[in-house]
């Protein structure tokens, strides 16, 4: 295979993946799940999904309106095949869809007047149980005596007729319910207040229940014309539209200096061959209103501490880690490693003073800075959850950093973090 994972993991956006898309398709279209194919090319699995979904370029994958309308369909009837023996042969894969198609909700109608197992339909057609056990409790019919029938072709109209998008939305077909949400938004209320009083208000009508995310919605898809787009003034965060969270795309730069991030980093920092790499961090006292800034050497495990009495904001921590790190010498002062937080705010000037480049990482993800997460760990016995960290004096985080130097440890093959500091001082 000629196609490679990229070494650089960083976010890219949905143009520059666009070989990790056509090998992804192309694997897809061979029978091979999402899983696979999304380790196979190196993405997550969301990713995967949302790509097989249509959702990173709709105008490509969703077909023209013509052809997206259903065409009538002769009614067919179902005619149940002879009994076959009990040993049966998996269904073949085909291309692999999301949906159920016609051919299995046969093959489901077959096994069902042969008394077969739900697991054991679902082991023949690689899906899961659970999608077989709401597909025949969705669209079977019941008939008398209390029995039941599934019937393939039906069932599978049903799921056509349901299938396409954008669905009508609750609050515009319903007009009372579109004035009693208009009249909770006039009133200051929030959405999931208003639904749980519709709830109350008329317990015995479903067509007036409603969750709040159908409120959200019908708020911020304004072109939609739901609700009147002054009743977005009403929402206690005062925006009209919904900020992304979770796509790295979408996210607003931390700071304004350009970050330079830890796949940047140079690779002997990441073996820890050489000192000089710190990883640096704050651990904060009770409300947020104290903190202690950390510095860990990556190959000594050696720890400094800064002492900051008044506040933990980036001038503060700017001013504490150039003091800090000035009692280095030159060949002990590389890089520094940071998570993205804003006390980091000022992290040009302190690179500009102390020529020190300093590398974030990626959002979530502590593992990255592990020797420096560790070490918060152990300060913690010092200096607990939930206490005033201004307390604390210089000299005292002096002697809480020379103790924890001098304790042998097991990953420097039992030596302390002070005397392998000393041999490479030495050296």
């Amino acid at each position: 295979m000629d196609f490679e994972i990229r070494k650089v993991r960083t976010a890219q956006g949905p143009r520059k993946l666009q070989a990790e898309r056509e090998e992804y398709f192309r694997l897809v279209k061979a029978g091979y799940s999402n899983r696979e194919a999304s380790r196979i090319v190196g993405v997550h699995e969301r990713t995967g999904r949302e790509w097989r979904n249509g959702r990173w370029d709709p105008q490509r994958l969703r077909p023209p309106a013509a052809q997206a309308r259903p065409r009538p369909r002769q009614e067919r009837v179902y005619t149940p095949r002879a009994s076959a023996p009990r040993e049966r042969v998996p269904v073949p894969a085909e291309v692999r869809s999301r949906y159920l198609s016609e051919r299995e909700r046969i093959h489901i109608a077959d096994r069902l007047r042969e008394k077969a197992a739900v697991r054991a339909i679902a082991a023949e057609l690689g899906r899961s149980p659970s999608t077989i056990s709401r597909e025949i409790r969705r669209n079977r019919t019941d008939g008398t005596r209390g029995q039941w029938h599934y019937r393939p072709f039906a069932a599978q109209a049903r799921a056509e007729s349901r299938r396409p998008r954008p669905k009508p939305r609750k609050i515009s077909r319903n007009p009372e319910l579109r004035a009693a949400v208009q009249a909770g938004l006039d009133e200051r209320w929030s959405p999931e207040q208003i639904c749980q009083a519709l709830r109350r208000q008329f317990p015995d009508r479903p067509e007036m229940h409603v969750v709040h995310e159908t409120v959200y919605q019908a708020l911020y898809v304004q072109g939609r014309g739901a609700l009147r787009h002054e009743l977005a003034d009403a929402l206690r965060s005062g925006r009209a539209r919904r900020r992304p969270h979770r796509q790295a795309n979408c996210r607003k730069p931390r700071f304004t200096e350009p970050m330079v991030m830890i796949s940047e980093r140079p690779a002997e920092a990441a073996d820890r061959a050489v000192p000089g790499h710190w990883e640096g961090d704050l651990i904060i006292g009770r409300n947020s209103g104290s903190a202690i800034g950390t510095l860990v050497e990556r190959s000594t495990r050696y720890v400094m501490l800064l002492h900051l009495p008044a506040n933990h904001t980036a001038a503060s921590v700017h001013d504490a880690l150039i003091e800090t790190v000035q009692t280095l010498p030159a060949h002990l002062k590389r890089s520094l490693t940071r998570d993205q937080g804003s006390e980091m705010a000022s992290h040009g000037s302190f690179t500009v003073a102390t020529d020190i480049p300093v590398y974030f990482c990626d959002p979530a993800s502590p593992w990255q800075r592990g020797s420096n997460e560790n070490t918060n760990g152990l300060l913690r016995q010092y200096f607990p959850k939930g206490t005033d960290l201004s307390l604390h004096s210089r000299e005292h985080l002096d002697a809480v950093a020379a103790q924890l130097n001098g304790r042998p440890r097991k990953t420097l093959d039992w030596e302390t973090p002070a005397e392998r500091l000393h041999k490479l001082l030495a050296a």
